[in-house]
């Protein structure tokens, strides 16, 4: 039997182990703004998943122009992983009751009764990361600008 590619499981093994991504977002004035994050899913649609509260420079960056990148490292593995991607601010109580852990009262004390909280949902557009033996960043095909709207 032929093995399908599939460019959301490269993904995941390629972000596999690396709890947080630096988000950077572009405020209102263009200016770049990176923030650390704690990766919840990479879902089968190619989703890219994060908790956050909706009174933040971040979701107001979002809510101003959607683009963001995703920046992953793992020196230890050498393991360098650029997701370029739009974002949306979404509330949906069932998949953050499915991504909730206890461990986000942290930052969320009201946990998922926090009006505020809301979910980033990173689709990604493009995805690439350092491929040491060639000693350059590779392209993970399958991700195509078009395919979001």
């Amino acid at each position: 039997m032929a093995h399908t590619y599939d460019p959301v499981a490269k993904l995941n093994e390629l972000i596999k182990g690396i709890d947080f991504a630096m988000l950077t977002t572009i405020r209102s004035d263009g200016s770049l703004h990176s923030c650390p994050m704690a990766t919840q899913e990479v879902d089968a649609d190619g989703v890219i998943w994060f908790f956050s509260d909706s009174n933040t420079q971040k979701a107001e960056a979002i809510r101003a122009d959607p683009r963001v990148n995703l920046a992953y490292s793992d020196v230890g593995s050498q393991r360098f992983v650029s997701v370029a991607g739009r974002c949306e601010l979404v509330r949906e109580v069932g998949k953050a009751r499915q991504l909730w852990s206890p461990l986000y009262r942290t930052w969320f004390p009201k946990g998922l009764d926090d009006p505020n909280l809301i979910l980033l949902k990173v689709h990604v557009q493009e995805a690439e990361y350092w491929h040491a033996p060639e000693g350059r960043m590779v392209q993970v095909p399958g991700f195509g600008k078009a395919a979001i709207g």
